[in-house]
């Protein structure tokens, strides 16, 4: 691992104060900017997502491989100089994904690449048979009246479209996430959709759809097998007839957790929480969703563990578990959040702020703060600081800092947002093409350049969100 003891070199570190000081200060903004360019020259991000990818590969929630890496991320942690390090376990029905298959029967036999929706039942012995009714959009199939896919089979089609911000896969995702209940209230016996994804390549997209009640099975096809059922329907006058199996399902109980660690501020009881997702789809080895999240996070708190002075607040690390697979009825996901928010809940008034990095690896290009933040000393602080790394204000507030931010912002915690370029993300997301080869190490040392910097100023100062958002 790359040395993080040249910091102690920083210029003017040796008058660095342990009492509090305003971020805005000039001496902070020097501390952090120092950060920031050491950051560029020397973390440990691309090693530790090295390290977690090669030693564990893909981690299902509640797989074995998940609790090892769970492990071997704690006694990281403790390497790096966290404290309070704890991995805090829950239970978890653990879903399998067994082995799925979809065949075209006519008018034109032939295979699809294909893969079952996290969550999704197994289908009867022997498979499910029927003819496909083609839906372009989701709209039109909740448009279908009830009982008018009774035996069929529905697929939606619906592109996913790039966008820098992840927007078009938002626009989306509500396919896989309420698809397959909402055809099966209309009597269909099976479910598919076009990938989300923003490729090309002939490889299915995994993802979670909701479990409960009236849920058929569930399957993602290949944007081209996608593109391959326009043109069957375009060249035939006959229905498409279909072939689905999957051995998918909830097979036993099991546990996940969350990895914590802390650099313990001056001012204990504040406390700003950051950090990514541990567990991983298994068709890649969950690189970039979300190795490089969590190694991101971890490797700018590793910056400012080695401070020889501590920050004026907490500043906490969480790996949160089972941010990917649903859970059954009354839980449907986020289930290490949850449990992090729950176990917690009497001491959110001491959360300052909350962010997650799950976004991939591209580079940071804007920073979001709460309502109220904008234009005030803090905020210009942070983005002199930004700004060379090629950052920008957004000037729309923050109101969430990610999935596994979510719980804890439901109890009144402020959220910021450091923004990466996912333009090509949803190219390689949920995916057998989620490795690490996709991960740029430079963008990676610009993304723990800005987490460090601004972790710096926030720590150090007592800028308090929750009030300039009443003040707003």
């Amino acid at each position: 691992m790359r040395s993080l003891h040249l910091l102690a070199a920083i210029v003017g570190v040796a008058a660095l104060s342990t009492s509090p000081a305003l971020a805005q200060s000039p001496e902070v903004v020097a501390q952090a900017a120092q950060m920031r360019d050491r950051a560029l020259a020397d973390n440990p991000a691309y090693e530790i997502v090295g390290d977690l990818t090669t030693r564990f590969g893909p981690r299902l929630a509640g797989s074995p491989a998940e609790q090892a890496s769970a492990a071997w991320g704690a006694e990281l942690f403790r390497e790096l100089g966290f404290a309070n390090v704890e991995v805090e376990s829950f239970p978890l029905a653990y879903w399998e994904r067994g082995t799925a298959t979809a065949e075209i029967l006519a008018p034109f036999p032939q295979p699809l690449v294909v893969v079952a929706l996290g969550g999704s039942p197994a289908t009867p012995r022997g498979g499910i048979e029927g003819e496909v009714v083609v839906f372009e959009t989701f709209q039109q199939l909740l448009d279908a009246p009830e009982g008018s896919l009774t035996g069929k089979i529905a697929m939606v089609l619906q592109d996913t479209v790039q966008a820098q911000d992840g927007r078009g896969y938002g626009a989306t995702s509500p396919i896989r996430g309420r698809g397959p209940i909402e055809a099966g209230r209309r009597g269909a016996v099976a479910f598919v959709l076009r990938s989300l994804g923003t490729h090309d390549h002939r490889f299915a997209h995994a993802g979670a759809t909701t479990v409960g009640e009236g849920q058929i099975p569930a399957f993602a096809i290949s944007p081209p097998d996608a593109d391959q059922v326009r043109r069957i329907v375009a060249r035939s006058d006959q229905p498409i007839r279909l072939r689905l199996t999957s051995t998918s399902g909830y097979g036993r109980e099991s546990r996940s957790q969350n990895v914590i660690g802390e650099v313990v501020g001056t001012n204990p009881d504040e406390v700003i929480v950051i950090g990514g997702h541990l567990d991983s789809w298994d068709l890649g080895t969950g690189a970039i969703d979300d190795g490089a999240g969590v190694a991101i996070t971890a490797a700018a708190l590793a910056l400012i563990a080695d401070m020889p002075v501590k920050p004026r607040r907490t500043i906490r690390v969480v790996w949160w578990g089972a941010e990917e697979v649903s859970q059954p009825p009354p839980a449907q996901g986020l289930a290490g959040a949850r449990f992090y928010a729950e176990r917690r809940r009497d001491a959110m008034p001491n959360h300052v702020a909350i962010s997650e990095s799950d976004f991939g690896a591209g580079p940071i290009y804007s920073l979001a703060l709460p309502a109220g933040a904008g234009n005030t000393d803090f905020q210009k602080a942070a983005m002199a600081v930004l700004a060379p790394l090629g950052v920008i204000w957004d000037g729309a507030p923050a109101t969430g800092g990610g999935p596994d931010t979510g719980p804890t912002v439901a109890m009144g915690v402020p959220a910021f947002r450091l923004n990466q370029d996912g333009t090509d993300y949803f190219d390689w997301h949920h995916t057998a093409d989620d490795v690490l080869d996709r991960i740029d190490p430079e963008a990676m040392d610009q993304n723990v350049a800005a987490w460090a910097a601004f972790l710096w100023l926030l720590a150090n100062s007592d800028v308090d969100f929750r009030a300039l958002r009443t003040a707003q």
